[in-house]
This record gives structure tokens, C-alpha cells and sequence, in this order.
């Protein structure tokens, strides 16, 4: 396998599935090419300045900022749909809008929805 493409649409919070994308794509980053996409409540990964402290787990937003070698695709109409365009992101991502999100994960050579 020469890429990997994974998927998160779920909220990073009240489920495992973001810290395991988080985890497995931070584990790939060295074996082969590795991209992050955040689709639908996904998105809200990306958004800085987040407070997990009352949640009694560790901060993703700051987790997914320590991995700037891991390239992440955020899709645009699934930020604005959610208020989050114009909020203040981490700076580690690049925001594309559906045509490109699509490209991004037809061109890999598997996909991993989490």
C-alpha cells in the first residue's frame, strides 16, 4: 500500500474514532503517504482553542497541531455548514471544497472511514 486515505465524520469527542484516526495516521506517516480527511462533524477537529478538560480527555485539536508532517484535507462546505468558516483554525490544514475532497480520496490507494 503506497497511500491511505482517513476519513473522520464523526465529532471528536464522545467516541474513540477521532483519537484512533489520529493514532493510526500518526503511526502510517513514515511507512507511506498518509492524508487526514474531516468530512461532516469531522471538521470540528480542526477547530483551535478547544477545552477537553471537563470532557477528562486530552485536547485533539493540540494532538492533531503536533503532527504538521500529516497532511489534512478539511472540506469546506462541511465547515460553513457547521458556522466554523471564519472561526479560528489550526493552521496545519488545508481547506478544500468537494471536487478536491473527492480527488484526495479516489486518488489514494485505500480509505479507512473512522
Amino acid at each position: 500500500m503506497k497511500s491511505v486515505f482517513y476519513l473522520l465524520d464523526t465529532a471528536p469527542y464522545g467516541s474513540e474514532k477521532a483519537f484512533g484516526a489520529l493514532n493510526a495516521a500518526a503511526v502510517s506517516l513514515n511507512k507511506m503517504h498518509v492524508v487526514l480527511g474531516l468530512y461532516g462533524d469531522g471538521v470540528y477537529l480542526v477547530a483551535a482553542g478547544q477545552d477537553s478538560n471537563k470532557l477528562g480527555v486530552p485536547n485533539l485539536s493540540d494532538i492533531l497541531y503536533s503532527y504538521g508532517e500529516l497532511n489534512v484535507l478539511v472540506h469546506e462546505p462541511s465547515l460553513i455548514e457547521r458556522g466554523l468558516f471564519g472561526e479560528t483554525l489550526i493552521e496545519t490544514m488545508e481547506l478544500v471544497d468537494e471536487k478536491d475532497f473527492l480527488e484526495a480520496m479516489e486518488s489514494s490507494d485505500c480509505v479507512i472511514l473512522f
